[in-house]
């Protein structure tokens, strides 16, 4: 058992608070896990094992995630899709472009847009970090039956979806 301390669960239900009523504990419990678990990932960038370890930041990897997955796209459909703003974007894919793991190229039907687009290197790099990354997940999660990592990555992904549907809520100017 790893020594416990501010940050490790201090009670069955993971949290390091004293015991509350049901409701108001567990929540507690939550967003005490939901820091604990942002500052690990952070500091160790869940960056993987082996030479990738920590080579791709959080934010170039989801962005060359997200032009993998979609395909080619121009800035301002990456950001709303990412949910930042497009001169974010710009800051962020202007070193992936420095770095030839993205190119920019015309609209296919509109010469005047641009579109970002993943380079072949850009994409050799994305599957060299996602080989990593899966291999850290596999190495922290080894003890853990498949439906566990089923439940977790269900309910982590509906949290996270929850988040940005906060996020998008209180971006979008209410009607009234």
């Amino acid at each position: 058992m790893p020594p416990q301390d501010m940050t490790t669960a201090a009670s069955p239900s993971g949290g390091a608070t004293p015991e509350k009523p049901g409701h108001d504990h567990l929540l507690d419990a939550l967003q005490h896990q939901v820091a604990v678990f942002a500052r690990r990932a952070e500091q160790t960038r869940l960056g993987g094992v082996g030479q990738v370890r920590n080579s791709m930041d959080r934010a170039a990897y989801l962005l060359l995630n997200r032009l993998d997955r979609e395909g080619p796209m121009g800035v301002k459909a990456l950001a709303a899709g990412m949910g930042i703003d497009s001169s974010t974007v710009t800051r962020q894919v202007a070193p992936l472009v420095d770095t030839g793991l993205v190119k920019r190229t015309s609209h296919p039907e509109d010469g005047r847009a641009v579109v970002l687009q993943l380079s072949p290197r850009g994409q050799a790099r994305l599957d060299e970090v996602r080989a990593s990354r899966r291999e850290l997940m596999s190495q922290v999660t080894d003890d853990w039956s498949e439906d566990e990592r089923n439940t977790f990555c269900a309910l982590l992904t509906r949290f996270n979806a929850a988040l940005a549907a906060r996020q998008a809520a209180h971006q979008t100017p209410s009607a009234g």
